[in-house]
Order: structure tokens, then C-alpha cells, then sequence
């Protein structure tokens, strides 16, 4: 069996990437851009450092930003219809994994209308040609969405979040650049940045991880791992190692998959609109001892890459255990804190549990695990 491998075919990384944008669209042969963002990266002047760059190259755009922090299946449908009527021919997303969720969701439907249904393309839709030309323009450092196949959408009827797989939606070109995320408030850069270690963990040991899929999760997390708390700080070494770092992270889980983490995350946000990465973080660590006996050696390498000493001379339950203390001790030094008492209620943990075991990253995880399990999972945090 044949591994496959997909990355963007551009990708610019370092402060001042995004003055590359303008020379990408011209290079393509583009002339309206179709620019995603959520209203508070407009009102706060981020999106205007690249329109304004658009604006001195004389590049026509269209502004959309009708897109919540966990995008819905109507943020999709009015985006289709605005893309529509703006005549643009392709898309630039700026913001967090809100905004190039729902770029990437209006990008297909634009070029498999059959598919306007958003419903219909939970899972692996067999869309037949590639979204419309995206340019991708992270302004958070967690979600990779910028490198990945993948997004997710919140059916608010049904208060479920659905994962979408589709190689056709990848940007063909990501820009990465710290200045980009520089004005992001310390909580989001914690919560963002436990997002892309878990990322980075989760594609490690998932069931797909291979050996370059390997690769890229074990430098992910020694780069997030010294780079995070820094960038909470503020630091521009910070800012740019996990720029770097969670983008690693996304060339290697948009390949190979992740787990029952992500699943349980999914849920959350859904019944609870709780944001994606506090809830990826918080469940981390519980995740993490679950999982342990089916990992093999793998914790004794990632508690080598998050910084963790003398794993050589430790035993396999010693080093699983540092594996997952220093995961816990990186959420407490970020303020991230691995609980959800106040926020999960007893009574929907049952409807919790079954939506998490029908998530799409649940397959991918090492250790097979019950509905009754989940369920307890998130009862231990509460």
C-alpha cells in the first residue's frame, strides 16, 4: 500500500512573507480576490495590512466576513452567494482556522456545485475538481488549516461539528507570517498553540503515522514546546518558532490523521461553542494516559522533544509519565487549565460521547475506545 503525501504547491515563512501575496495572484493570472476574514481581525486593522497591499498593487477585492469563531453551514451558503456576486476568481483567507474553514468550504462548492448541500461534504466528499485558487494567510499559530486538507463546519441544527476531508480544498499557496499573529491576546495564543501540539502528538501515534509523517510531529513538538511559552510572552522568537512550529505539525496530521482528542474537542465546541484549541488542551493530557499502552515507545520521544531529561534510563511507564507531565506542565505555564467543571453538564455527556465516537478523527486513534469510555474521559474533567 502507497502512503500519499500532499503539501501546498507554495509556501513563504518568515516576517514579511505576506508582501509575496500581490506577485502570487498577478503570477497566476488572477485579477479579483474574494478576501475571508472575521470581523475583528477587519476591526482591529490585521486584514488591512494585506488589503492594503492589494490596494498598491491595484488588485481588485471583495471583503466577506460573515464567519463565527467556529464557522456554520450558513456562514458557508452566504459566503457562496457573496462569492458569486463579487466576480472574484479566487480567495484570500486571513484570520485563524474560522476563516480558511469557511474560504476552503465556499471554495469547493464555487467549483463542485453539486455540492452546495454543505451537509454533503462531511467526511471524504468525492469532489472532482480543485477549490477555487486559495492564498491562505494563518493570523493564529495552531490550526494549520493553511497546510491541511481538512476543515470543519458546526451544524448548528443539529449541534454537531462535522470534519470534511477533501484533497481539492488545500491552499495552493500559504504564507506564514509572525507579524501576522503578533497582535494575538495571550489566552488564544495559549489555546491556539496547544491546538498545534496536539496536533503534533495525535499525528504521532495516531494508526496512519509513518516514517515522515514521524518527522515532521516530532520536530513540530520540540519547536512548540520551547517556542510557546514565549510566544504568550510575546517574544518574537516565540511568535516565530511557533509559526514554524505549527505548521510542521500540519504537513504531517493533514496526511496521516489524528484521534479521539480532536473527536471529544469537536463535541465540545459544538454543545458549548467553547473554542476549538481550549478544548483540544484541555483534554490533552487524560487523552494522553488513555492512549499510553497502545503507544509503544513513542512517549519516550516525545518527552525527549519536549525537553524532558534522562529519558534513556527511564522505564517505559517513567517516560510515558514524563511524556504527560510535561504536557501538563506547558498548559499550566500558558494558563491553560484541564478542567471542565462549570462547563460539562452530566446530563449530555451520553449524546457527547456518541458524537465523539462518530467523529471523523476518532477512527485514527491507537487505542480502540467505547462510547462508555469517552464518556468517562470527560467525566474525569469534570
Amino acid at each position: 500500500m502507497a502512503n500519499r503525501f500532499m503539501l501546498n504547491e507554495t509556501s513563504y515563512h518568515g516576517k514579511g512573507a505576506i508582501e509575496n501575496i500581490p506577485a502570487e495572484i498577478k503570477a497566476r493570472g488572477l485579477k479579483k480576490a474574494f478576501v475571508c476574514s472575521d470581523p475583528d481581525l477587519i476591526k482591529f486593522g490585521v486584514t488591512g495590512k494585506v488589503t492594503a497591499l492589494l490596494d498598491r498593487e491595484g488588485i481588485a477585492y471583495e471583503l466577506y466576513s460573515n464567519i463565527k469563531p467556529n464557522p456554520t453551514i450558513e456562514n458557508v451558503q452566504t459566503g457562496v452567494a457573496a462569492f458569486k456576486a463579487a466576480g472574484a476568481d479566487c480567495i484570500v483567507a486571513i484570520g485563524g482556522g474560522s476563516s480558511m474553514d469557511t474560504a476552503k468550504a465556499i471554495g469547493i462548492i464555487i467549483t463542485n456545485p453539486e455540492f452546495e448541500d454543505v451537509r454533503s461534504l462531511e467526511g471524504v466528499a468525492p469532489t472532482k475538481k480543485p477549490c477555487v485558487p486559495t492564498i491562505a494567510v494563518p493570523t493564529t499559530a495552531g490550526t494549520a488549516a493553511e497546510v491541511t486538507i481538512n476543515y470543519v463546519i458546526t451544524d448548528v441544527e443539529k449541534k454537531r461539528k462535522f470534519v470534511c476531508v477533501d484533497p481539492h480544498d488545500i491552499p495552493v499557496v500559504a504564507v506564514v507570517d509572525p507579524d501576522m499573529m503578533a497582535s494575538m491576546p495571550k489566552g488564544l495564543t495559549a489555546s491556539t498553540g496547544m491546538d498545534a501540539l496536539t496536533h503534533a502528538i495525535e499525528g504521532y501515534i495516531t494508526l496512519g503515522a509513518w516514517e515522515l509523517s514521524d518527522m515532521f510531529h516530532i520536530k513540530a513538538i520540540e519547536i512548540i514546546a520551547r517556542s510557546l511559552r514565549g510566544a504568550v510572552a510575546n517574544t518574537d522568537e516565540g511568535r516565530e518558532g511557533m509559526a514554524l512550529g505549527q505548521y510542521v505539525a500540519g504537513m504531517g496530521f493533514s496526511n496521516v490523521g489524528l484521534g479521539v482528542d480532536h473527536s471529544m474537542a469537536h463535541t465540545l465546541s459544538a454543545y458549548y461553542d467553547m473554542p476549538h484549541g481550549k478544548a483540544c488542551a484541555t483534554l490533552l493530557p487524560c487523552v494522553m494516559e488513555f492512549n499510553a499502552p497502545a503507544t509503544g515507545e513513542k512517549y519516550r520521544e516525545i518527552a525527549r522533544a519536549m525537553g524532558v531529561k534522562g529519558v534513556d534510563d527511564m522505564t517505559q511507564d517513567e517516560y510515558r509519565k514524563a511524556a504527560v507531565n510535561a504536557v501538563k506542565q506547558l498548559a499550566e505555564d500558558v494558563g491553560i487549565v484541564c478542567s471542565l467543571k462549570g462547563v460539562l453538564k452530566e446530563e449530555d455527556i451520553p449524546a457527547l460521547a456518541r458524537d465523539a465516537y462518530n467523529d471523523a478523527c476518532r477512527p485514527g486513534n491507537p487505542r480502540d475506545i467505547s462510547e462508555t469510555e469517552i464518556a468517562e474521559l470527560y467525566r474525569s474533567l469534570m
